[in-house]
């Protein structure tokens, strides 16, 4: 599965480094060449020795320790067709966040400009530090894919998030990425994420639960296969590719309609208010002595039915969101708005869909096929996604 591929495993100091052994087991079983680069305190719990054996390689360590001509934190990051650094300690987070290199492997990050995978595992409190927050946010706006840890006992006897995520869960990650194609070369993706706000008057709007984080996660799959992305959200992201960041449902019409007519894929990811209110106050809204206030309100346009009306060439992908009946309501939507494919989500389920990193999905075609892909990540169903309808 993994022949011909050089994994890069970047070891930090934290106690979990001893599970990094097994996962080293499993892609030198599946054929890939593993090369290991430790932090100094990453042998205060796992040997050197250990790592070499199972890697059969040198195990990287000191960084201006070169037995060949070329610079060892640049040979090593091109070598590499995917770097993976387990476990990841809050230390060495917010090292890369930050761009410092003061060590070999920091240093091979800030060189390295593929795909990279980080698994953190650290205390709770760390982990909910706010600073260890911003960092992982700047490491996931880069394109970097962070596996969150567990939640159970930790090492330093709290119970709480911050275990070493499975090594299953790397390992498949590790495939996924290395499983990416260009399929999406020299072609134009528009996405749309997020729930629309729409405003009652200059403090309160009505909105929905969409995180934007499906849309996000296509959005940074079909970057990874080649596309030329534009990312119409209502949350901020920030990603290397074109981002227009809007409000409302005419605002998202709006910025559809400019750059429709040159791309060859649209997915609706957003969650677009189908209503908006009648008559927008100027001046915020006072209570009055009634128990009650009625607002009025007006349907929003149908973006997805009216792209699919003045489509060429384009494939267009629209999303539901059901709490019941998701193969009839889905079946119901497709034939009604004329899209290429659409995508079912069940938001009945606390495991999958809004604010979860997870979701499963089913997909429905124009021609009347259907398939279910079963709950797993978002990066994940992303990619299922995108290869379903390149297919």
């Amino acid at each position: 599965m993994l022949s011909g591929k050089t994994i890069l495993v970047g070891v930090t100091g934290g106690i979990a480094a001893y599970k990094i052994c097994e996962l080293i087991r499993n892609f030198k079983k599946n054929g890939a060449n593993v090369k290991v680069v430790c932090t100094p305190n990453a042998l205060n719990f796992v040997t050197k020795l250990t790592l070499q054996n199972l890697s059969q390689n040198e195990v990287y360590i000191q960084e201006f320790d070169v037995k060949e001509w070329k610079p060892e934190h640049i040979s090593l990051a091109d070598e590499a067709d995917v770097m993976v650094i387990a476990p990841a300690t809050a230390n060495t987070i917010s090292k890369i966040a930050n761009g410092y290199a003061d060590n070999l492997l920091t240093s091979i990050a800030c060189a390295y400009n593929k795909k990279m995978i980080i698994a953190p595992a650290m205390n709770c409190n760390m982990w909910n530090n706010q600073v260890i927050k911003e960092n992982l946010s700047k490491l996931k706006s880069r394109g970097i894919e962070i596996l969150e840890p567990e939640s159970g006992f930790l090492a330093c006897g709290y119970l709480g998030k911050g275990r070493l995520c499975s090594l299953d869960k790397i390992y498949n990650s590790v495939v996924e990425a290395l499983s990416f194609s260009e399929i999406l070369k020299d072609k134009k993706v528009i996405i749309t994420s997020g729930g629309t706000i729409e405003d009652i008057d200059p403090v309160r709007y009505i909105s929905n639960y969409s995180s934007g984080k499906m849309g996000f996660a296509i959005a940074n799959a079909a970057k990874s296969m080649g596309a030329d992305v534009v990312l119409i959200t209502t949350k901020d992201f920030e990603a290397p590719y074109k981002i227009i960041k809007v409000k409302s449902a005419i605002e998202m019409q709006n910025a559809l309609n400019d750059e429709f007519e040159s791309t060859d894929i649209v997915i609706m990811a957003a969650a677009v208010a189908d209503y908006r209110i009648k008559n927008y106050s100027e001046n915020k809204m006072k209570k009055s002595s009634d128990d009650t206030l009625t607002l009025e309100f007006i349907k929003n346009p149908d973006i997805l039915k009216e792209l699919c009306e003045k489509k060429s060439n384009q494939i267009i992908v629209g999303f539901c969101a059901e709490s019941e009946n998701l193969l009839e309501n889905a079946k119901e939507k497709i034939s009604k708005k004329g899209c290429d494919f659409l995508v079912a989500n069940d938001i009945s389920r606390n495991d999958i869909g809004f604010a979860s990193d997870d979701n499963e999905v089913t997909i429905l075609s124009g021609s009347g096929e259907c398939k279910k892909f079963s709950k797993a990540s978002k990066a994940t169903i992303a990619r299922q996604i995108l290869e379903y309808i390149n297919e």
